[in-house]
C-alpha cells in the first residue's frame, strides 16, 4: 500500500493540529497503526488531550516546542522522538518561528472517540 502526500487533504482534528492521515486502516486497509502529519503553527498549542487505549509516538522533523507530558514540560526540536502512553494528558506548544511538523504513529489506529479534550 501506498500513499502519495499532496493527495491526502488535511483536516483539523480534536486537539487543534492540522493533521494529515499518511497510512491509516480506516482509509487504506488493514493495519495495527495509523501514521500522521501534524502541524502546529508558530505561537499555536495543541489542546492539552489524552487517548485512554492508544499509544503515540511523536517524531518532530520540524520546528522547536515544549512537549507537556503529564506532569512534565520539556523541549522537542527537529529529530526527538516522543512515546506518550495511553493515558496521559498531553500537549505541544510551537515556539519557533515556523510551523512545528510532527510524525504522530499510534497503535491502535487514531480514533476520534478515543481522544479525551481535557482544556
Amino acid at each position: 500500500m501506498k500513499t502519495r502526500y499532496q493527495d491526502i487533504a488535511p483536516y483539523q482534528t480534536l486537539d487543534g493540529s492540522e493533521i494529515r492521515e499518511l497510512m491509516h486502516p480506516r482509509l487504506n486497509g488493514e493495519g495495527a497503526l495509523s501514521l500522521a502529519e501534524a502541524l502546529v503553527q508558530p505561537g499555536a498549542d495543541t489542546r492539552l488531550h489524552r487517548h485512554m487505549q492508544t499509544e503515540e509516538h511523536y517524531h518532530f522533523t520540524q520546528g522547536e516546542g515544549m512537549m507537556y507530558l503529564g506532569d512534565q514540560a520539556f523541549p522537542v526540536n527537529a529529530g526527538d522522538t516522543v512515546r506518550i502512553p495511553p493515558g496521559v494528558a498531553h500537549k505541544v506548544r510551537n515556539t519557533g518561528d515556523v510551523p512545528l511538523r510532527i510524525l504522530c504513529a499510534c497503535a491502535p489506529p487514531y480514533r476520534h472517540e478515543d481522544t479525551q479534550v481535557l482544556d
